[in-house]
């Protein structure tokens, strides 16, 4: 037990674990005391032991090297602005312009990086999404309307003006303020000839007791200083990760990001499962009942007219219904219309099987993501059974398309109006279902009519047919 290693484990036990006999002396009584390490300078500046510890030391090569990089990153956006001021009159400068955006982008990695100093618990950057296609333009118009972007952009800003003299500020003040007192007796033998020294440049010390009290004055004032430069890099470091980091992990941010996350993980299993149970049905219980529905077929038209001829005719029936329902009842799974060519042709299908006539202008010339375009097709397949079975409309229609970053649909028609999606029209669970994917779905439906309903669903395009 005392040789650093539980038999039987083969695992050193920590180096900060400690010690203690039970009252019986015997090894068999000993009990471990862990104390874990600090991985915050939070942490480190509760603990005993901060002092002697490397957290000040990590403090300051985190307020330096911030000092440096953000006067270099002042220098760095000054002379691109300027570059770029100047040479846009001949409209070669404009790019250099558009890329100083993009400047937050590697100050921000940078500050990732040197969050490391002061913070053991990783600073991943903030989730962006991906380009739509490859090449520097998709990457950098994805780029350019992307919250994370304008972000790392403003924190480059922020460091460049104000943070780092901030940073030099409390090194100068809680560091070497405090040495400069703190060396006054060596001024005094040195500089001062053993006769006087100045303290701070203020004031004169002239006695040999005086410079030894002020010396551990100094001393005193290093000490509270360490703690302050922790304070100081603690809080300079939690800015940093509001601005460029992505949330602490179990934090209120960090839960909702995660609720959201898993809201939209949940609608992609969701579809998943039903695209599989569609493609089950189809290629399995449907080519059985076709293969039924077949030799029934045949079997009528060898059995001689009779009774056995009949109950053949009437089975042949029954399974040509029952093939009609389960393909129904596999178009309203998941159609394949909508996996195979997309949404426009999925409406259309559903706007050729409505009882009431229907207008289609969809204008998309591209695939969306999987769980928008079944969320939309199931909107749409909904609203135009309303339409047929409560409205008495006489024709309706559906536009929309994809206009900045969004999903638009209307689906309107000329009933009677006066619907309610919370009576029975089974939009409500819908409209949950576009909630989840950050959309929006209203219903206008006053007496006498017109009806409209709406559905914005933000997305980006997976696929662009040229």
């Amino acid at each position: 037990m005392r040789q650093g290693r539980e038999e039987g484990w083969g695992r050193p036990y920590p180096r900060d674990a400690h010690w203690t006999d039970g009252p019986d002396g015997r090894t068999g009584s000993t009990v471990i005391r862990m104390h874990p390490r600090p991985r915050t300078v939070w942490q480190a500046l509760s603990a005993r032991g901060y002092l002697l510890s490397p957290w000040p030391w990590r403090a300051v090569a985190y307020l330096v090297t911030g000092a440096v990089a953000g006067a270099v990153t002042l220098v760095g956006l000054v002379a691109a602005l300027a570059v770029g001021g100047v040479l846009a009159v001949v409209l070669v400068g404009l790019p250099l312009l558009v890329l100083t955006a993009l400047a937050g982008i590697p100050v921000a990695r940078m500050e990732r990086h040197r969050l490391r100093l002061i913070d053991r618990v990783p600073a991943p950057a903030r989730a962006v999404r991906q380009p739509p296609a490859t090449g520097p333009w998709p990457w950098l118009s994805t780029r350019l309307v992307e919250r994370a972007t304008w972000r790392e952009l403003g924190h480059a800003l922020l460091f460049a003006v104000l943070l780092w003299p901030l940073d030099a500020l409390a090194v100068a003040f809680a560091l070497a303020a405090p040495l400069s007192v703190t060396a006054t007796p060596l001024l005094m033998a040195t500089a001062g000839g053993g006769e006087e020294a100045k303290v701070l440049k203020q004031w004169t010390v002239t006695t040999w007791p005086a410079a030894f009290g002020v010396g551990a004055l100094g001393l005193l004032l290093l000490a509270l200083g360490t703690y302050a430069l922790g304070l100081a890099a603690g809080a300079r470091a939690e800015l940093a990760r509001a601005l460029v980091g992505a949330p602490r992990e179990g934090g209120p941010e960090a839960r909702v990001v995660e609720l959201a996350r898993s809201r939209v993980r949940l609608v992609d299993a969701f579809e998943a499962e039903r695209r599989r149970i569609e493609r089950d049905l189809h290629d399995g219980a449907q080519q059985r009942l076709v293969a039924l529905t077949m030799a029934l077929g045949l079997a009528r038209l060898d059995a001689p007219p009779g009774p056995l001829a009949d109950q053949l005719a009437k089975a042949h029936g029954e399974a040509g219904r029952a093939l009609e329902e389960l393909r129904e009842l596999i178009h309203g799974i998941h159609p394949k219309v909508l996996a195979d060519y997309g949404l426009p042709a999925a409406v259309a299908d559903a706007a050729d099987r409505s009882a009431v006539p229907v207008d289609v202008a969809l204008e998309l010339p591209g695939r969306l993501p999987r769980a928008v375009e079944a969320a939309a097709y199931f909107v749409v397949r909904e609203a135009l059974a309303n339409v047929g079975r409560h409205s008495g409309a006489e024709r309706a229609e559906i536009s929309g398309g994809h206009r900045d970053g969004r999903l638009v649909l209307r689906i309107r028609d000329d009933g009677r109006g006066g619907a309610d999606a919370a009576v029975g029209s089974g939009l409500t669970g819908l409209a949950d279902r576009v909630s989840v994917l950050d959309g929006r779905l209203s219903l206008s439906s006053p007496p006498g009519g017109p009806t409209l309903l709406s559905v914005e669903i933000p997305c980006e395009w997976t696929e662009r047919f040229a």
